[in-house]
């Protein structure tokens, strides 16, 4: 178990005053079987003239908030803490065939499979396509195990893609990236949901943290570690099941997770409307993961490389 403290700050600043904004956040952390929240806040500046929670249909927790006067800048400043354990690593081969596990989830009457199925379909960033199956297609062959033919697709997305912030946006769709073999975590978490989808199996967006370390003997910068997207796999036996494409492995306790969705449009840290503004604003963003422990990690990560 690891304790952590996690900051992330994210501040707009405008070229004309803002009248009135609108915004969410996905910035609290789960509460699941293998992370505890111990305790969270945000805080807003300029102090919002509306803030509430609410639970979303994912059971995310989600911070609302509304600014109804004149305003140059905006900072959210979402200060959190959890303990962390390293869920048990699954054994890859003992999970059923893929195509078992694909009719399971689309026939089986058992209600459990009800919330599960809207994960196999297209969602607003993710959608299937003959190219994106036909790349999948190379680690799910017949009958092999569903969570090896998985860590099979994780290895060749790592493999093939190279890690790349300036190569995509937001919007970027899945057919640029899978031609242009380069992306962020985001494009890499999207590319393997898409992959699983185009054969009839279900996998959701995790968004979240990841601890980075820095070079042995060097300090660790302010600011450097990094929002992190990450992949799950539903298996009818073991249920849920997460996969990092971007660093080729299967979390860790470095991880903590914040929400799942469908994709990216469902768990956005920080999404909103404004009205004003002007055209040329400006955006930063530094989070800050804070271990409290002093337990050694297994092993280090590739998240601010790769």
């Amino acid at each position: 178990m690891i304790h952590y403290k996690v900051t992330h700050k994210t501040t707009y600043k405008y070229e004309e005053p803002v009248s009135l904004c609108h915004n969410e956040t996905h910035l609290i952390p789960r509460d699941l079987p293998y992370q505890e929240r111990l305790g969270y806040e945000i805080e807003i500046l300029p102090e919002p003239a509306v803030q509430q929670e609410r639970e979303d249909f994912y059971g995310n927790t989600v911070s609302y908030f509304a600014l109804q006067n004149n305003h140059k800048y905006l900072e959210v400043i979402a200060r959190s803490e959890v303990q962390v354990s390293a869920p048990e690593p699954p054994d890859l081969k003992e999970s059923p065939p893929w195509e078992v596990a694909r009719d399971a989830i689309l026939h089986d009457p058992d209600s459990g499979f009800m919330s599960v199925r809207e994960f196999v379909f297209d969602s607003l960033r993710i959608y299937a396509f003959s190219d994106l199956e036909a790349y999948a297609q190379v680690s799910f062959t017949p009958n092999r195990p569903l969570l090896e033919a998985t860590m099979d697709l994780t290895s060749r997305i790592h493999k093939d893609f190279k890690f790349d912030p300036e190569a995509t946006n937001v919007s970027t769709p899945l057919e640029t990236i899978l031609k242009k073999r380069r992306g962020v975590c985001q494009d890499f978490a999207h590319l393997a949901i898409g992959c699983l989808r185009s054969l009839g199996l279900a996998a959701r967006y995790i968004s979240g943290y990841l601890e980075t370390l820095p070079p042995p003997g060097q300090p660790k910068l302010v600011g450097a570690d990094v929002s992190h997207a990450w992949v799950s796999v539903f298996c009818p036996e073991q249920g849920w099941i997460d996969f990092d494409p971007t660093n080729n492995q299967i979390p860790t306790s470095q991880y903590i997770t914040l929400a799942w969705g469908r994709d990216y449009s469902d768990v956005s840290p920080l999404k909103g409307i404004i009205f004003g503004g002007g055209k040329k604003n400006t955006l930063s963003v530094s989070v800050d993961v804070e271990r409290q422990s002093t337990e050694t990690p297994p092993h280090t990560n590739e998240a601010a490389a790769r």
